[in-house]
């Protein structure tokens, strides 16, 4: 038996090249999408927390401070939330002297959610969020507009599909 004392390096497989595979993680927007939400939620966490607030509450906040009062199913759908998930928050963010929640008047099966005079005054402390936020994107206003409006097209596409099954 023969050694060959210089045997050719091992190759390793190829790999198809980045743009024309699939199944390559940079080529999928929703990774994409997945990951930004990631930074986002990072950044978010760190600007909120001087406001006491998580990020589904500073949601909340933001639909109130709209229009307020608004019934739970509204700001669910807003929030694209369900009743699940959003009365825990409300119930915590009530706990916390940001909002009230009654039972309508006309119809009792419907609660009303209002922010109180300390949730109004977060306002105040909240209107420099967005600004600081688009600062740290690195992209000007019309760029990041731009976004927000194609990500909204996309996500209602997806949504068409999604229902139509």
């Amino acid at each position: 038996m023969s050694i060959n004392p210089d045997p050719e390096p091992a190759t390793a497989p190829s790999k198809p090249d980045l743009p024309d595979d699939p199944l390559a993680l940079d080529n999928h927007l929703c990774f994409a999408v997945y990951s930004t939400s990631h930074a986002f939620s990072r950044l978010y966490r760190q600007q909120l927390a001087r406001l006491g607030l998580t990020y589904p509450q500073y949601l909340v906040m933001l639909v109130l401070w709209e229009t307020a009062p608004l019934p739970i199913k509204t700001i669910g759908e807003r929030l694209m939330l369900d009743s699940g998930t959003l009365t825990p928050l409300l119930k915590r963010m009530e706990a916390t002297g940001l909002i009230n929640r009654e039972r309508g008047s006309q119809d009792e099966r419907q609660v009303l959610v209002t922010p109180t005079a300390a949730g109004l005054d977060l306002r105040a402390k909240a209107v420099g969020l967005p600004p600081s936020i688009a600062c740290a994107s690195g992209l000007d206003l019309d760029t990041l507009r731009a976004m927000a409006a194609k990500l909204t097209i996309l996500r209602s596409n997806l949504l068409d599909e999604v229902n139509r099954e």
